[in-house]
Order: C-alpha cells, then sequence, then structure tokens
C-alpha cells in the first residue's frame, strides 16, 4: 500500500507542470488525498473489515469532491488532475499509471449485474467530464477525449470522441472520416427526431394523396 502511495505521490509530480514539489501534491492536492484515502480504504475492504472502508471512502468525498468505492481495483502511479467530480464504481478495474482529469464518471449503466463497470488498461488518459459506462474494456494507451461517453470497448492504441464515443485513432493511424471537431459530433436523438419529421411528412403525402381536397 505505501510503495503505491509513494508511486502516486510521484505520478503527481511528474504529469502537473504545475506541481512545484512533493511535499506540495501531499499537502494541497485533492486528488492526492482521495486517493490516499481509497488505499486505505481498500486494503480494509481486503481484510474482510465491515463498514469502515465505506466510512473512510465517503468522509473522502466529503472533503475532496472525488468518489471512489473501496472494492475498486487501482495500479500503481495513478493520477487525478483537478479532481471534482471524479467518480470510480465498485467493479472498476484501473490499470497502472492511469491519468483522470476532473469530472470524469467510471460508472455503470444501470443495468448490469456483478462486473458492471469498466475495466482500464494501463497509461489511459481520460479527458475532463468523460463517462465510461458498463463492464466494458479500455485498453492500453487509450486516449479519451473531453466529455466523450463511452458505452463500449475500445481497443489499445486508440482515440476516441463524441458523444457517443467514436474511434479516431487506432496505432496513430486517423481512421477514414475521422475528425476532431467538437461542434460537428454525431447526436444520435437529433438523428431520430428528423427520421421521424420525414416519415410524418412522407405520411402526410401519402394521406393527401388518397384524399384529395374537395374543389369548391
Amino acid at each position: 500500500m505505501f510503495v503505491k502511495i509513494k508511486n502516486d505521490l510521484a505520478a503527481a509530480q511528474e504529469r502537473d507542470p504545475a506541481a512545484t514539489s512533493k511535499l506540495e501534491v501531499f499537502l494541497t492536492y485533492a486528488g492526492f488525498h482521495a486517493l490516499m484515502a481509497y488505499r486505505i480504504a481498500h486494503r480494509f475492504h481486503k481484510w474482510g473489515i465491515p463498514i469502515l472502508p465505506r466510512v473512510i471512502s465517503q468522509l473522502a468525498r466529503w472533503l475532496t469532491g472525488i468518489e471512489i468505492h473501496p472494492a475498486a481495483k487501482i495500479g500503481k502511479g495513478f493520477f487525478i488532475d483537478h479532481g471534482m467530480g471524479v467518480v470510480i464504481g465498485e467493479t472498476a478495474e484501473i490499470g497502472d499509471y492511469v491519468t483522470l482529469f476532473q469530472g470524469v464518471t467510471i460508472g455503470g449503466t444501470g443495468k448490469e449485474r456483478g462486473k458492471r463497470h469498466p475495466t482500464l488498461g494501463n497509461h489511459v488518459v481520460v479527458g475532463a467530464g468523460a463517462k465510461i459506462l458498463g463492464g466494458i474494456r479500455i485498453g492500453d494507451n487509450v486516449k479519451i477525449g473531453a466529455n466523450s461517453v463511452v458505452l463500449k470497448s475500445v481497443p489499445a492504441n486508440s482515440t476516441v470522441i463524441g458523444v457517443p464515443g467514436r474511434i479516431i485513432k487506432v496505432e496513430g493511424d486517423r481512421q477514414p472520416e475521422a475528425t476532431m471537431d467538437h461542434t460537428n459530433i454525431p447526436d444520435p436523438v437529433l438523428d431520430r427526431f428528423e427520421a421521424l419529421e420525414r416519415e410524418l411528412i412522407e405520411l402526410r403525402k401519402q394521406v393527401e394523396s388518397h384524399n384529395p381536397p374537395e374543389k369548391q
């Protein structure tokens, strides 16, 4: 546990250019405080101690705005940048040297039982506000863009953006028709409304063709 906390401390200093020293990280970084509380709560959880792990996690949530379930599995060198609003669910599994930004949810869809939270590989970076939901797998070295919603597994060495999340790069190669233009991200709800509108227009034409207006 203490080795992982030491690695977490080093990771924060290495990945945040604003960090001037490990002492600054230790005293002032909410993400590190939440992670340290998680490491302790997780150890108690593994020992089978009831209630106390959840009490620690809820206290950390109250103090930092970050919620990490004690049963989640998190590797070494984990870094939460800024941190406010981060949620990590009970059956989530996170590899080594992963970075999350503020507002990230590693959660469930509400439709699953058992292993219902994502598994993230090593060296994954998840942008601010992104949501990764369900018992899916995110491969090593994946980058997930800010505010993306990822509902399907992602292969290693990929870049994902959008709602719903779509892969725009694999192994460094841009995918056909992929774009980083966040102003033109597909909107499945709007697409469905437009399809319904077209169906209504076609239906009205059919009704009018069968019932022509009476001549005056």
